[in-house]
């Protein structure tokens, strides 16, 4: 290996067989990295896992927020399924709580709450004109964008400072460092660069608008990982290499405030059922 990639040799197997048994992995590395796999070892890049956690819902699909004492407090009209959500039955989304079983369970779920407080052909209510001006200035502002950075490059900064620092295995120091390379090209996007500024398939428009959006994704989850101190399912702290549930058994919620930074608070972990059908499961350790 190098710096920046590990290499998997597999042209010892032969082509009968990686055509036979492996034929998707020697086609997607002739793709995207014009290598033939039956005569060259194939690039691999190491990459992030998997995140676990998402949008803070209830049971019901309702989006919850924490605000005035109350960390249950509903959002009305939002909701959220699938791998965006955090229902947090198993502790968090993906393969924390499967995103088929959120898909099946709990979009099913979704779908009964809305029958049960809409009423059918009501109106929407009026939207505030000063919200219709922000979306419109973000949109009109980003589309005549004229910095000094493209949005590949910044993307591509977000991407290695989070591969670098935010990866399964992290550490106190590589968190610090890791926020404070994050937040110094966070700040960047101000000077982001849009050369296209059509309104018909403007994928560098959309590229921009996801950027912006990758960026709080990546804020929010670098500093999470900062702030709790221990290890617990994906998020493996070699500083502190234990579950500990006497001080973190909670969720973290996080907002982004600003273009580089952020907001910590916390949602307790419920630990009770809805019905006496089944007791409360009690978290175990991660073992293998």
């Amino acid at each position: 290996p190098n710096k920046d990639h590990i290499f998997l040799h597999l042209e010892h197997l032969g082509p009968e067989v990686l055509h036979e048994r492996l034929p998707g992995i020697t086609e997607t590395a002739q793709i995207f990295s014009g290598v033939d796999a039956t005569k060259a070892p194939i690039p691999v890049l190491p990459t992030v896992h998997y995140n676990m956690g998402g949008i803070p819902t209830l049971y019901t699909g309702e989006v919850v927020t924490s605000a005035d004492g109350d960390e249950n407090k509903v959002v009305p009209g939002l909701m959220a399924a699938g791998e965006a959500a955090c229902v947090s039955v198993h502790g968090a989304n993906r393969l924390g709580s499967n995103s088929l079983l959120d898909l099946v369970v709990f979009g099913r779920s979704v779908a009964q709450r809305c029958a049960e407080t809409m009423t059918p052909n009501q109106a929407h209510k009026p939207i505030s004109p000063a919200s219709e001006e922000k979306i419109l200035d973000r949109f009109d502002g980003l589309r005549n964008a004229q910095g000094s950075r493209s949005t590949a490059e910044v993307r591509a900064e977000m991407q290695k400072v989070m591969q670098d620092h935010a990866a399964v295995f992290r550490t106190g120091e590589s968190l610090d460092e890791g926020m404070k390379k994050l937040t110094a090209t966070a700040g960047t996007f101000s000077d982001i660069a849009v050369s296209d500024r059509s309104l018909v398939w403007n994928s560098d428009l959309v590229e921009t608008l996801e950027l912006d959006n990758l960026l709080g994704c990546a804020l929010t989850t670098l500093a999470s990982a900062q702030n709790r101190q221990e290890s617990r399912g994906a998020h493996a702290r070699e500083d502190f290499p234990d579950r500990d549930d006497d001080q973190w058994m909670k969720h973290s919620l996080c907002w982004r405030t600003s273009d580089t930074e952020t907001q910590i608070d916390y949602r307790s972990v419920h630990m009770y059922t809805i019905d006496d059908e089944i007791d409360v499961i009690a978290p175990q350790k991660r073992v293998y």
